[in-house]
């Protein structure tokens, strides 16, 4: 059922107070997972498999009675939810690896305009000129801010990767917009921990080795803010559409950027200034409603 005409303004302020914790947290997750680089080499089965695990145990947590366990073995979209998810997590950390973490995030982020081209097909929303103008723009800004085309950038097979990882966000931003009214967040969010373990867990038992108190302790904690931000973002996705969701999420590179200076002493050059600048005023663009 959809809410009364006078209720869309709370639920649309809602959603991108959602997805603004979500930011927040998957920032969080990002600057975690960059300082444990520092303490100690984990590989990223590993990293993925605790993240996918931090999320069981939220949903366990707080949403016991609203977690529906069977569904994510017979309703098709929520496998497909799953498996294309927790897929992408790991596609994600292995484009940062061999491609760092500029032109990786720069590609993946490029979902922002598959996922609103794809909600227009498959759900019937409105891509504004105002939002293919703001996406636009925050893509621009993004490639600035990391230099993603910088000095001895060149196309290989990782780059097809990335295209491929950011061709699946799309497909699950949309899905998690269609399962929304069949399924409660914790359902949908719970889809990509059992598949992504699934799919990660042989790899990391095999390439197993010794971790340390201290790097076990960033993981964990990586993958609660992890967790708490996709859950928040799952959810938000119930007030926003797909485009105006997706380009909130620009900035968790711009917040990544911000912790560099702050907590690894790095400096912003004029050209990031630029970047930085393009990505706050296209997703300021989400804020408001005509």
């Amino acid at each position: 059922m959809m809410p009364a005409t006078d209720s869309l303004p709370s639920h649309h302020s809602r959603g991108v107070v959602l997805m603004l914790v979500s930011t927040v947290t998957f920032t969080a997750n990002v600057l975690l997972i960059r300082a444990l680089g520092e303490v100690q080499s984990v590989n990223v089965w590993l990293v993925s498999c605790v993240r996918f695990v931090a999320g069981m145990a939220v949903v366990l947590g707080f949403y016991r009675r609203e977690f529906q366990f069977h569904r994510l073995f017979t309703h098709p979209k929520l496998i497909g939810r799953g498996i294309v998810g927790g897929g992408s997590v790991y596609l994600f950390y292995l484009t940062v690896v061999h491609l760092g973490a500029g032109r990786a995030t720069f590609i993946n982020n490029t979902y922002v305009i598959f996922g609103a081209l794809l909600a227009v097909w498959v759900l019937g929303e409105q891509f504004r000129p105002s939002l293919a103008v703001g996406s636009l723009a925050a893509l621009g800004g993004l490639a600035l801010l990391t230099n993603a085309f910088g000095a001895g950038a060149h196309v290989n097979v990782y780059d097809l990767v990335g295209i491929a990882s950011a061709f699946a966000a799309s497909y699950v931003v949309v899905t998690i917009r269609q399962l929304h009214a069949t399924d409660h967040s914790s359902t949908i969010f719970a889809a990509q921990c059992i598949y992504g373990l699934i799919i990660c867990a042989v790899p990391a038992a095999v390439q197993h080795e010794p971790v340390s108190a201290l790097a076990w302790t960033m993981m964990i904690l990586a993958g609660t803010f992890a967790a708490i931000g996709q859950i928040t973002m799952t959810r938000a996705f119930r007030d926003l559409p797909v485009a105006e969701g997706s380009l909130l999420q620009m900035l968790v590179p711009l917040g990544i950027a911000v912790g560099g200076v702050v907590f690894f002493s790095e400096h912003f050059a004029p050209r990031e200034l630029v970047g930085a600048a393009l990505i706050l005023g296209g997703t300021a663009i989400t804020a408001v409603r005509r």
